[in-house]
């Protein structure tokens, strides 16, 4: 038997009734998305986030440019967030112990790292064994500050300028010290393209973190360093170190008679540490953007927006699909600075 051929005006009642059907079902969904997307964070277990204490890993000693910055917002998270965040410093391989720690942390969002242009970029061309992938093992969050490096001096060096300096220093090849927070530190290979940019020869000392850092340039142990704002500002205001430029393109405004090193004899050089929060990967999407939007609104509270540009920083909250196109730029830039210098950590 054939199929019925249905009448046009029972064809029209029950397209119109499909649509109808069709529009209710997109209408559903809609909703069902809006209530989803609504729900608190949550761990995968059922759990809302956070739900007790969440630890900050910082790769460096306490004191350095990147220990203050997870201090602060530590404080920020802990208000807003409702849970105590709880800064903990693991210093040592120039912010590898750190990345490994917070690598193999449970994927639960109780785990933040700081990470840092070494951690994050550096690293992967400056060691040929790296126990952690930075693009593979975390998933970013967001870029918490910009800041560049203050190029400073003992005092005990006869020379006032930048130019000074490099004229000294090609009198004296070899015979320079400088120190970095670290082999392969952001530091390090700013100094290291600033060495290949100005022709000149100095030995690397490296040391475990900032602290440390500044540490031994003010007992004279090395000659220089670039050293962050932060950090450094302070010990030249109080006359412990002198500063010669700043690493950025412009000048700041917190240290405006300082040169920048392009402008004090150096043309075209530029470079700039940041510092940003990753996870674990694997960390569920939803506390990965809760994580971003609780930071980026911290990062543009008046405490510590004045307490950055204070310091010479910017404040980063950009998104984490743009802070992981960031990584991956970083990584492709110093590592050609890496094989320009010929600088290795092991």
């Amino acid at each position: 038997m054939g199929m019925r051929r249905m009448p046009k005006q029972e064809r029209q009642v029950v397209g119109e009734r499909s649509s109808y059907v069709a529009a209710l079902t997109l209408l559903f969904c809609s909703v069902l998305a809006d209530a989803v997307s609504a729900q608190p964070a949550s761990t995968g277990a059922g759990q809302a986030y956070p739900n007790k204490p969440i630890r900050y890993i910082v790769g460096f000693g306490a004191g350095g440019g990147n220990d203050m910055i997870a201090r602060t917002l530590g404080r920020k998270l802990t208000e807003s967030m409702g849970q105590q965040v709880i800064v903990e410093n693991r210093a040592g391989g120039a912010g590898m112990v750190a990345a490994v720690i917070a690598a193999k942390a449970p994927p639960d969002g109780y785990t933040l790292f700081a990470g840092s242009i070494s951690t994050l970029a550096t690293n992967v061309s400056m060691h040929s064994k790296l126990p952690y992938d930075p693009v593979r093992d975390f998933a970013p969050v967001t870029v918490t500050t910009m800041s560049p490096y203050l190029f400073s001096l003992n005092p005990t060096v006869p020379a006032a300028t930048l130019k000074e300096f490099i004229a000294l220093a090609k009198t004296s090849p070899g015979r320079i010290n400088y120190a970095s927070a670290g082999s392969g530190s952001g530091n390090h290979l700013s100094q290291e393209m600033f060495k290949f940019m100005a022709g000149i020869d100095m030995v690397h000392v490296p040391y475990k973190g900032a602290a440390e850092q500044v540490t031994a340039l003010i007992a004279g142990e090395v000659q220089m360093s670039c050293i962050q704002v932060q950090v450094a500002l302070p010990q030249v205001r109080g006359g412990r170190l002198r500063a010669l430029a700043i690493t950025s393109a412009q000048r700041l405004t917190v240290a405006p008679e300082v040169p920048t090193i392009a402008e004090a004899g150096v043309p075209g050089y530029e470079a700039t540490s940041w510092q940003g929060v990753v996870v674990p990967a694997g960390t569920p999407r939803a506390i990965v953007n809760l994580l971003h939007t609780e930071i980026a609104r911290a990062l543009q509270s008046p405490e510590v927006t004045e307490r950055l540009a204070a310091e010479g920083s910017t404040p980063g909250g950009i998104t984490p699909q743009a802070f992981a196109a960031h990584i991956q730029s970083e990584i492709a830039k110093w590592a050609k600075v890496v094989k320009m210098s010929g600088a290795r950590a092991d």
